[in-house]
């Protein structure tokens, strides 16, 4: 009897599973990445943090100079996210820093902690770091066992977590201040008030949606587009309002770069939470 020839395993080298997962995350990668190249130019143009977003003490040593190190820094992580070879190291990079960058938000919680606006600026950024996260999780390729909770799909359950329990007060701030989120609501929308309450209503719910495993995927994808939106149509028009204001560029890219991050967190989330109970 004639035996024939064996199949051959094959077994991709790291190099093309790194590239067929960055191309798995596409587009939230390039829209983070964009997100991160606008937060950097501006940070070089004016030597700053991003205003209330990066509250560096005005007390600290060389903040100027930190300022100026901080926008270089998301120039060159953005710049990297861009580049196949680039975007491990990018993302290695950007997830600590990113955790640095939300922990300037911790100590307004215990100063403040029954003013619910602390936890929606906290809330903003943990979106930011979900995201920042679930790449670190997918593309940062790190076999270090004090890092296990942060790689592979654990990693990624953790992110969808902590993204799902802070769009929680992000939607609650809504009904709490309609009045500051009626002024943002497009004044040719009718109903203002309305879109105050519902948009607020809609953010808890995707929150609610992704931690109990509800339609997850849609939760969070609706979420992310409840911030895309926010930014096209407030955020953008403000842009041509006042050209030259500050804030309205800091404004425009925190809120692109943290849509881009839920994103980031949407494209992971699986159509059900069954996946996560079995592992």
């Amino acid at each position: 009897m004639t035996v024939g020839p064996q199949p051959v395993l094959k077994f991709a080298p790291r190099s093309v599973a790194r590239s067929i997962l960055q191309h798995q995350q596409q587009p939230s990668l390039a829209l983070l990445a964009i997100g991160m190249l606008g937060l950097g130019v501006l940070g070089l143009s004016v030597g700053d943090f991003a205003m209330v977003w990066q509250p560096v003490a005005t007390w600290f040593p060389m903040r100027t100079a930190l300022a100026y190190a901080a926008g270089a820094l998301m120039i060159l992580c953005g710049a990297g996210l861009l580049f196949r070879s680039a975007a491990a190291t990018a993302v290695r990079i950007l997830f600590p820093y990113l955790i640095v960058w939300q922990l300037l938000k911790l100590p307004s919680i215990f100063v403040a902690p029954k003013i619910e606006g602390v936890y929606l600026g906290f809330g903003e950024l943990a979106v930011l770091l979900a995201g920042g996260l679930t790449l670190f999780a997918r593309l940062g390729d790190v076999h270090v066992p004090w890092l296990a909770w942060a790689t592979g799909d654990r990693g990624v359950r953790l992110a969808r977590y902590y993204f799902a329990v802070w769009i929680i007060p992000i939607g609650l701030s809504h009904l709490i201040y309609t009045k500051e989120t009626v002024a943002l609501v497009p004044a040719w929308l009718p109903y203002r008030t309305g879109w105050a309450y519902l948009t607020g209503a809609g953010q808890i719910a995707s929150g609610l949606g992704v931690l109990f495993g509800v339609l997850p995927r849609l939760a969070a994808w609706a979420e992310a587009g409840q911030i895309t939106l926010y930014t096209l149509l407030i955020w953008l028009p403000a842009i041509f309002a006042t050209p030259r204001a500050r804030l309205s560029w800091t404004a425009l890219w925190i809120s692109w770069t943290i849509g881009a991050a839920a994103w980031v967190v949407a494209q992971n989330t699986s159509q059900t939470s069954a996946s996560d109970v079995e592992k």
